[in-house]
């Protein structure tokens, strides 16, 4: 004889696996450290300052 099963928990089990997987896969494709934000952000910071240095004429 057959287990029964409760279809509506089968159901959940389903989408929360599927909720889990596509949250691994967006970590990996979107995600960063916060030191790597500010790292990056620190070092634009440090180039535009330096672009802005080597301007010849000041803006208006």
């Amino acid at each position: 004889m057959a287990d029964v099963i409760n279809l509506n928990k089968a159901r959940k089990a389903k989408a929360r696996t599927t909720g889990k997987q596509s949250a691994a896969e967006n970590r990996a494709k979107f995600g960063r450290a916060g030191a790597d934000r500010s790292l990056e952000a620190a070092r634009k910071a440090k180039a535009d300052q330096t672009l802005d240095g080597a301007k010849l004429t000041p803006d208006e």
